[in-house]
């Protein structure tokens, strides 16, 4: 781990400013990422910028859902009442992620910005795009069981956010309000928030230099309600998924009204699809019509020698999810 400075930013103004003085500083709040990375040398800042005194916090119901604050912990959220009968999936994905005591420590805000677990990323001995540009891709012919099928592309095919929570944000429309060095915010689409690697797998996401990402709001919706997280992982606990699903379904006299789903583990990015959500709505919510979703929402993967197996398990998991949403 490098030398670097630390100090602690009372306001939005004086955080985003140190970030803007120096580009290559961090902030830090909970953590359980950054720390991982500066261990491995993967994040070298000169100086940490401590934003644990910022304003960014409470769950707040609005007219159109609900308003968490990026510096809220994980376990207070997934635990928090509004979360758990308005978002159940949001909720879950919370709950079933790391340790109960990495869960109290981390942010919302920092667990939306969590890095590929990919080896080949977390070994500086290899090459890797993703961490110098033109290096290279071991992945492609090596070991990339646990990698990405969806939305990759010749230069990266690691899930660049190998998380839960996005997950379940993407597929219920959640937007993040993010904050610069000049005071102003912006909202952006978790769905356009993360970028596919194409040719710059070093580029992860819209977040700009110094800015903050601020909260996260959900818009209500009986889909929303009616959800749920579903995680396939090698072990019971404590590790990432293989194949994550988060679906909700409005059904109505047995027929499907509106759905949302959205899978983690098999994307290059929170893999929304809308293919699987067009095949879901107007039909029945029976075991044939989730079976011929899964096959919708994996028809554009392209699997390697060591992680062909996800497309099924991704479709596995994607109808159980559901079944377990409609009850069927």
């Amino acid at each position: 781990m490098n030398d670097f400075s630390y100090t602690q930013a009372a306001t939005a103004k004086e955080a985003t400013s140190r970030l803007k003085d120096q580009p290559q500083a961090a902030y830090i709040a909970g953590g359980t990422t950054l720390l991982d990375l500066m261990k491995a040398n993967l994040a070298e800042p000169p100086q940490l910028v401590d934003i644990n005194l910022l304003p960014f916090k409470g769950i707040e119901q609005t007219k159109d859902g609900l308003r968490i604050g990026a510096m809220e912990r994980m376990n207070a959220v997934g635990e928090h009442p509004l979360v758990k009968s308005q978002f159940p999936a949001v909720s879950e994905s919370l709950l079933l992620a790391a340790s109960p005591q990495l869960r109290n420590m981390a942010s919302i805000g920092g667990n939306i910005l969590q890095r590929t677990r990919c080896g080949y990323f977390r070994d500086a001995a290899f090459p890797c795009n993703k961490r110098v540009p033109g290096s290279g891709c071991p992945a492609l012919t090596g070991d990339n069981h646990n990698l990405a099928i969806l939305g990759v592309s010749d230069t990266c095919i690691a899930n660049a956010y190998p998380g839960d929570l996005a997950v379940a944000l993407a597929a219920f429309d959640a937007v993040l309000t993010l904050e610069n060095a000049k005071g102003k915010q912006r909202q952006v689409p978790v769905t356009e928030f993360y970028l596919l690697p194409g040719k710059t797998p070093e580029k992860e996401n819209l977040l700009e230099p110094g800015e903050l990402i601020v909260a996260v709001t959900i818009p209500a919706a009986a889909h929303a309600q009616r959800s749920t997280y579903l995680k396939v992982r090698e072990r019971a606990s404590y590790a990432y998924a293989l194949a994550s699903a988060a679906v909700g379904l409005d059904v109505q006299g047995g027929t499907i009204r509106s759905a949302r789903v959205a899978l983690g583990g098999v994307g290059a990015q929170p893999w929304r699809s809308h293919e699987a959500e067009k095949t879901l709505v107007g039909q029945p919510a029976t075991e044939a019509t989730f079976k011929a979703a899964a096959a919708a929402a994996l028809q554009g993967a392209k699997p390697r020698e060591h992680n062909a197996y996800k497309v099924e398990l991704a479709q596995n998991t994607l109808v159980r999810a559901l079944q377990q949403v409609a009850g069927a």
